[in-house]
């Protein structure tokens, strides 16, 4: 594909940063280059870290600030290529053939083997359409290693080879994300074709920022604590720490549980504030809304001397 297929989104990382944060999203310097470059050069961008940092609310955030539609492939173990490219609508061929009567092979082939009759999955939509799109594979490390194969001509030439119609290319690049949890080594051939972004859990500021952005009610005291609270519990020995998508559903549950949302909610959520800590018996009750695993509780309750 010449360069003239790649369609720039943003100016500059300024830009990106500036547009991202009109969506919610506050993305550090890092993010904001890697996006550009990803971006600019028309290069898909393998975004990893830890499960809950925001990986795939960045392609969400990145579709709603370029005006792109955004299609999704969620990788699991097993998933196929008929999942992930396309399959043909075998049920419809067979009535197409029990229509045609006599019709020799050669031509009714022709007709049955043809767009009417394909059913496009996530990669096939996102390089046939020809508005803005991102694509997104989610959790790539969680499908098999022979699924990286089927990645390679798309990420390479964005296109895909269907054997009995030709070969589909792209007219409009989509912006591509790869998320991955690291669960296990993705190939170099993979790699090779990426650019490359590690987002880790935030640091306290720029998580108390997003928290402000997201649960505004929340006084900024209790916002503060909570965020120092969430800051402990990542640093535990625990199976699943919690993600900045938890730390936000536990702003809203204070809200909750000190009174409807409003003035009187946050002046009700600062009486749950003593001594410059959060009430003991409010984390308590509300642990299971950031950690999922009965032992993470114990050794949260534990450490945190709640009980």
């Amino acid at each position: 594909m010449s360069g003239e297929d790649i369609v720039p989104a943003f100016t500059d990382a300024a830009d990106v940063t500036a547009r991202l944060a009109e969506t919610g999203y506050l993305a550090d310097a890092a993010t904001a280059t890697t996006t550009f470059l990803a971006d600019r050069l028309g290069k898909p961008l393998l975004v990893e870290g830890p499960a809950g940092v925001g990986k795939t609310e960045l392609a969400r955030a990145i579709a709603q600030a370029t005006g792109s539609d955004l299609i999704r492939l969620q990788c699991y173990e097993g998933i196929d290529e008929a999942r992930a490219l396309y399959e043909w609508n075998h049920a419809k061929q067979i009535l197409a053939i029990q229509a045609t009567g006599n019709r020799d092979w050669d031509s009714a082939k022709n007709d049955i083997f043809s767009e009417e009759f394909l059913l496009a999955r996530p990669l096939l939509t996102a390089i046939s359409r020809t508005e803005p799109t991102v694509l997104l594979i989610d959790e790539i490390d969680k499908a098999d290693v022979d699924i990286e194969g089927l990645l390679l001509e798309v990420l390479s030439d964005f296109a895909i080879t269907i054997p009995e119609m030709g070969t589909v290319s792209a007219t409009r690049r989509p912006i591509v994300l790869l998320t991955s949890n690291a669960n296990r080594e993705l190939s170099e051939a993979l790699k090779r074709r990426c650019l490359y972004l590690y987002i880790d859990f935030p640091d306290a500021t720029l998580e108390r920022e997003i928290l402000a952005s997201r649960v505004p009610d929340l006084p900024e005291k209790v916002a503060e604590e909570l965020v120092r609270v969430v800051g402990v519990l990542r640093g535990l020995d625990i199976k699943k720490k919690p993600s900045v998508a938890e730390t936000i559903d536990w702003g809203n549950t204070l809200l909750a549980m000190t009174g409807n949302v409003g003035q009187d909610a946050a002046e009700s959520a600062m009486q749950a504030i003593k001594g410059g800590r959060l009430d003991e018996s409010l984390l308590a009750k509300t642990l299971g809304v950031v950690l999922k695993h009965r032992p993470d509780v114990t050794t949260a309750i534990r450490e945190l001397k709640l009980g």
